[in-house]
């Protein structure tokens, strides 16, 4: 299977929708396919050959050198990927854990294709190998595949090598500080703990959840509710030998590091010393529960659970982990802390950022972090029917019929879509509303009011909300785009008519405390301020006021003057937009999950049948005039890569007849590994690690198009002529009838696995609510594919793309 022969597996597997890739992380390397169920002997047939039968080329290894350490640098222009580095080179001296993944530059620098023979040559064997097969298949027959596929590979003619460095007993803490610029600081304290598959790790499970497991945890209200941090969260994760339990707070460069690291060992000194209550107890162990299955919402997800259970030793790990974790008492978790969380296991880490007077760029945000916060441009679209990004999706389900598993109907002005199946005993739900940032000429206004809805209630204070929920293991977020108010939520079947309760209350009846207020807008200013110098977020936010004018939705504005904006807001701002904008108005809920007996339809119209209020959405005032094109450096100072948005407005928006042509025709250039962009420009040249093309910005209003991707700095101007060429062969030459034949069948593919979770089945039910669209919309989607011809896509790829009108922005570590 290779680009010579026509088997490249990349194309094979992703013309019938498949997603696939690699992973490796500290125990384990995990190749997988997520595939429409009757490609299942294709899949295997390509993993038993290339477990025995890789090729290991000299010209594809020279440009999967160059991707990686691509890769490698976009790491390091991440601070938190820095820190996490550096905290386990320090921890640990002598155990391979000390050693990032992706390995040190050297390493890639140095690396050789007689070395990789030899690793692979020692452990890409059957008997140093586990299949993991969850989804829709017959049993016998799928067994009959895999021993037909792998049966005949031989067992490995020498012993596979274990790992016999085991780490001495560390003698006394250890601490470092990492300098670099920045925004924020960090602190950071790890200590060594045991093996996942080891008793004692179920008891620091529970005591994670504990300290940082929402809104009543004893770190948010330590740190964040005290405005000292902006996040703190917790890596504890079931490794095959002795690892880390590692808190990770993010504080303002305003707040002492020392101050923030005394108090987090005082919260775990009361911890060793007091234990934990019975409510802490019963509530971290609802919530652990309830992730459990959470986390197996879609076969993806439940292969990816159990084969981290098969990393640390033992698959019975994933299928035993509630009944072991149920064990669990009160003084398990104060003689774990006890044990592991002492001084001489500790490594504490601060980050330092540091000023650059060479910094000339407007500060940025980093969108993908800050889409919960609802300042950048809100894509569902990228998981929904089009053409777009490389995303992950989880598994198989026949669409057939979907409609008639779907109630959709009226409650006033509100449309409600419940789709049952898929799930056992949970319910995920997705809703908007029009009260989004174009709602107020304040910046921030309708940003802060979704933002206080969690905040406080007639009835609640922020604490009594967040418990009753976590008590449950239920969560609900709130969060705006630049049209809507979004809610996201979900919990066990069992408990949907108390979180819909909650719901409604949050919604109809928040109490916008003043002080409260003063909190969030001081978590806010941290929390912009820590993405201020991503490189991905600054060229797409650039790219957006280069393309529309302010005021327009697609218009995303510096996180300078979202910071800037916050100190005006009051309570009573806040209380008039409320009275203005939140209502049923055009509201759409949507849930999906186990349906049976809830009577969800019935509890919807109990809590918001009568509740009147909001407006529509206002018309735009779409651009008329025409970009040239142009190149926008952005220089970030201390970044190790540069990211590079080029695009331009189509003028297309989701229900124009031309999108899906459009979107099959993107769909070749820039979709996956199967794309031309892909294939070009990472696989044969070796310039970027990840590249794609997207079209977004278009379901309420006219869109617009760009192309992505990351290069180090002496790859920059190569990689830009190399996206140009594509770009004017793509236009002027259009798609190949095979190519078409492809797309087709990969975004029939796709949808088809997309829809086999509630998460991204919502995803799917609310791009066609926004749309208008009815439900069998998504069952016609597939022939309607088929019927688009090539000459169709090539006229509309003509008529919207002009390749000599690109704007390119690039951000990061730009030279003279």
């Amino acid at each position: 299977f290779n680009k010579r022969n026509g088997g490249h597996i990349d194309q094979l597997l992703g013309s019938i929708g498949a997603q696939l890739n690699a992973t490796t992380w500290l125990d384990r390397t995990n190749y997988y396919e997520t595939i429409p169920s009757e490609y299942l002997d294709l899949a295997a047939q390509i993993e038993a050959d290339r477990m025995r039968n890789l090729l290991l080329d000299e010209a594809d290894f020279a440009a999967e050198k160059t991707v990686v350490l691509n890769e490698y640098e976009r790491g390091e222009n991440d601070p938190y990927r820095a820190m996490s580095k550096m905290m386990w080179a320090t921890a640990f001296q002598a155990h391979p854990y000390r050693h990032p993944t992706i390995g040190w530059r050297s390493d890639i620098e140095n690396m050789t294709v007689e070395r990789l023979r030899g690793f692979y040559d020692t452990f890409y064997w059957p008997d140093n190998s586990v299949v993991t097969l969850i989804g829709d298949f017959d049993t016998a027959k799928a067994l009959d595949i895999i021993h037909n596929r792998f049966g005949a590979i031989p067992r490995s003619p020498k012993p596979i090598p274990e790992v016999d460095t085991r780490e001495d007993s560390q003698q006394g803490a250890r601490r470092f500080l990492l300098k670099r610029p920045g925004s924020t600081g960090m602190v950071g304290i790890a200590w060594k703990t045991t093996r996942g598959l080891d008793p004692d790790y179920y008891p620091l499970t529970l005591l994670h959840n504990i300290l940082t497991g929402g809104k009543s945890s004893r770190l948010y209200r330590a740190l964040i509710d005290t405005n000292l941090a902006t996040q703190v969260h917790i890596a504890n994760h079931p490794l095959r030998y002795p690892g880390l339990f590692i808190i990770y707070a993010h504080i303002d460069p305003e707040v002492r590091h020392d101050q923030v690291e005394e108090i987090l060992i005082k919260e775990i000194e009361k911890v060793k010393q007091e234990g934990v209550t019975r409510e802490e107890w019963q509530q971290a162990l609802n919530n652990v529960e309830a992730d459990t299955i959470f986390n197996r919402d879609g076969s993806y997800s439940m292969a990816a659970e159990l084969n981290e259970a098969i990393a640390a030793g033992d698959w019975t790990f994933y299928t035993t982990f509630h009944d072991t974790l149920r064990k669990v008492s009160i003084e398990d978790i104060q003689k774990a802390a006890r044990t592991y969380l002492t001084e001489d296991r500790s490594t504490t880490g601060h980050f330092i950022p540091v000023s650059q007077g060479t910094e000339t760029h407007q500060p940025e945000g980093d969108a993908y972090k800050h889409q919960a916060l609802g300042l950048c441009h809100y894509r569902p679209e990228d998981e929904a029917p089009s053409g777009s990004a490389n995303r992950r999706t989880v598994a198989h389900t026949a669409v057939t019929d979907f409609a008639h598993r779907l109630t959709d109907r009226r409650i006033g002005p509100m449309r409600l879509l419940l789709a049952n199946g898929v799930a056992r005993d949970m319910i995920t739900f997705r809703g908007s509303f029009p009260a989004g940032n174009i709602r107020a000429s304040h910046p921030t206004l309708a940003h802060l009011t979704a933002d206080m809805l969690d905040k406080g209630t007639h009835a609640h204070d922020k604490f009594a909300l967040s418990q009753k929920l976590e008590n449950r293991g239920a969560m609900i977020f709130f969060h705006t785009s630049p049209q809507n108010v979004h809610i996201f939520g979900r919990c066990l079947k069992r408990d949907i008519p108390e979180v819909i309760a909650l719901l409604a209350e949050m919604l109809r009846t928040p109490a916008f405390d003043a002080d409260e207020l003063e909190k969030s807008k001081k978590q806010n200013v941290g929390m912009f301020k820590f993405s201020f110098d991503n490189p991905d977020s600054v060229s797409w936010r650039r790219l957006s006021r280069h393309l529309y004018h302010e005021g327009h939705p697609n218009y995303l504005p510096d996180f300078t003057t979202l910071i800037d904006s916050l100190d005006s807001v009051t309570a009573d701002d806040l209380h008039a937009f409320h009275k203005s904008y939140y209502g049923n108005h055009d509201m759409i809920f949507i849930a999906a999950g186990d349906m049976a007996g809830t009577g969800l339809d019935k509890l919807i119209e109990q809590h918001f049948g009568d509740w009147r209020g909001g407006q529509p959405l206002p018309d735009i005032q779409e651009p008329r005039d025409k970009t040239d094109s142009a190149f926008i450096p952005v220089p970030i100072a201390g970044k190790n890569s540069i990211s590079v948005h080029m695009g331009q407005r189509t003028g297309l928006s989701r229900n124009d007849e031309d999108f899906l042509p459009f979107q099959i025709g993107n769909s070749v250039l820039g979709s996956g590994f199967a794309g031309r962009l892909m294939s070009t420009v990472r696989d044969e040249e070796g310039l970027t690690y990840s590249i794609y093309a997207s079209h977004t910005g278009d379901i309420y209003t006219k869109g617009y198009w760009y192309t992505y991707a990351s290069f180090e700095p002496e790859k920059l101007q190569q990689g830009m002529r190399s996206i140009q060429r594509e770009l004017k062969r793509w236009v002027e030459e259009g798609i190949t009838q095979e190519e078409l034949e492809n797309a087709q069948k990969r975004l029939s593919g796709r949808f088809k696995v997309g829809m086999a979770s509630t998460m991204s089945m919502t995803v799917q039910m609310t791009i066609l609510a926004q749309r208008g669209l009815d439900a069998g919309y998504l069952e016609r989607y597939p022939d309607m594919l088929k019927e688009v011809t090539r000459e169709q896509v090539n006229a509309v790829l003509r008529r919207y793309i002009d390749p000599d009108k690109i704007i390119t922005v690039a951000a990061g570590a730009l030279k003279e």
